[in-house]
């Protein structure tokens, strides 16, 4: 793994500590979900205490659903074992000033259980193990994520009251590169850019996208540990600036009928001198190992689509001629496929469009690296490149429903290999609690269309 600077180092810390300027640390993990979810401790009582010995969290925080109930199913949380703790080991690499909250650091911790041995279902676990893989093969993953929001004029608190429904949307039509529509949040933009930067986050830009109200900020492509780090620090950080602006933001992946919110995830691969391996001589600028690894993407896309799609809500987003994939395919500078190569020489990469906002971007990440490797040790061949309309071209189909996805994770050979049983069961379950779930809610569709008509 390569050395990280941290935006704040312990040293600063300490002194910070001594000023008075910083009173408040969080410490946090990212959950299946790929929330931060952690404590807040007086800055003296980490220094003294937690930095070099960690906290405990209860092992429950790997084993509920979106809306934190405990739920049957899960080997290493439950009732029968007493729901014990396991460890946060703080990171130092990750450690940051907040911004946005008055005298804060954060930083990121890994869990590992009271004997040292790591918790393998931590997402932050299951992407060390698929990029140390990459390491032992000379290979370090650069990643970016392109992460979507919709800003609504109303607050949190006010969204809740009203079931969200008939919210105002920030802009009222299509602002897609608009200078003008974005303008009109501007102040909220910029404070979410500056305040990032100031958290040691590196921003590139921020434009108006396709729905009412929706935006998008993009940050510096980085090593792929950091990227997935940084966006959980974002997507936290973006909301809470929001809250405090009184304005709501959505990542989720398709909140109307409209386009949903994508997670455009980019990634190359660098060598031990930093040069990206994935160009080279072969056709449309790629080196043999990228066709390689981008075989192995098409090979386990529809079984790894739990990864890039994990929630109910995010099949919603694959519509035919939305700019959302439906095809297992790939194509130069071609959205209508899963997968669009872009770039040439240093900055050959390619993108993987499945992923929407609500994704986690360890859990994908670590996909994404694993069915490159399963590519690269099988030498799979990569067919021709998707020319035209992949949406009317007969490929294959991602899936069409969380089940689905389920199912093929389930009996995926690739992905018992590359992350092992434990993994795979941990996050089957979390998919089959979310399908008991939806399957006993009655919806408003159902009400609109059978309370007095049926």
């Amino acid at each position: 793994m390569a050395d990280r600077t941290p935006p704040l180092t312990v040293d600063e810390l300490r002194s910070r500590v001594a000023d008075g300027s910083i009173d408040t640390v969080v410490l946090a993990f990212p959950d299946m979900q790929g929330r931060l979810q952690g404590k807040r401790f007086a800055a003296g009582f980490f220094l003294d205490e937690v930095l070099e010995h960690g906290t405990e969290g209860c092992n429950y925080l790997l084993a509920v659903d979106t809306e934190m109930r405990t739920v049957d199913g899960y080997a290493m949380s439950s009732w029968e074992n007493g729901y014990g703790d396991f460890g946060m080991v703080p990171d130092p690499a990750t450690l940051r000033p907040v911004p946005w909250h008055e005298g804060t650091a954060l930083l990121i911790a890994d869990l590992a259980w009271h004997d040292g041995s790591p918790v393998v279902a931590a997402p932050r676990q299951i992407l060390r193990r698929q990029l140390d893989r990459l390491a032992s093969l000379g290979y370090t993953a650069q990643v970016g994520t392109e992460l979507e929001f919709i800003v609504f004029r109303d607050s949190y608190e006010e969204a809740w009251d009203r079931d969200y429904r008939g919210l105002t949307p920030a802009n009222q039509y299509n602002i897609d590169y608009s200078i003008l529509g974005t303008g009109r949040i501007e102040p909220l933009l910029r404070r979410i850019r500056n305040e990032m930067q100031q958290a040691g986050l590196t921003v590139e830009s921020a434009k108006g996208e396709c729905n009412p109200g929706q935006h998008e900020i993009v940050f510096r492509y980085d090593e792929a540990l950091t990227t997935c780090d940084q966006h959980a620090v974002y997507k936290t950080g973006a909301k809470e600036i929001a809250a405090q602006e009184g304005v709501s933001l959505t990542f989720m992946a398709k909140y109307d009928q409209n386009e949903g919110n994508s997670c455009h995830i980019h990634l190359s691969l660098t060598d031990e001198n930093g040069e990206n391996v994935m160009a080279g001589d072969g056709p449309d600028g790629m080196s043999e190992l990228m066709r390689h690894f981008l075989a192995g993407q098409l090979a386990a896309l529809r079984d790894f689509s739990l990864l890039y799609a994990p929630n109910i809500n995010s099949y919603k987003r694959f519509q035919p001629g939305s700019f959302a994939p439906t095809a297992v395919a790939w194509g130069v500078d071609n959205r209508t496929c899963a997968l669009r190569v872009v770039g040439h020489g240093r900055s050959m990469r390619f993108e993987n469009r499945l992923p929407g906002g609500d994704v986690n971007p360890h859990l994908a990440v670590a996909g994404l690296v694993a069915a490159g490797l399963y590519g690269v040790e099988h030498r799979l061949p990569l067919p021709e490149a998707c020319t035209g309309n992949a949406y009317t071209a007969g490929y294959d189909q991602v899936p069409a429903t969380l089940r689905e996805a389920a199912e093929l994770w389930e009996a995926s050979p690739i992905a018992k290999e590359a992350f092992g049983e434990e993994v795979v069961a941990h996050y089957l379950n979390m998919a089959k609690v979310e399908l008991a779930a939806y399957d006993s809610a009655v919806t408003d569709w159902e009400l609109r269309r059978s309370f007095e008509r049926l």
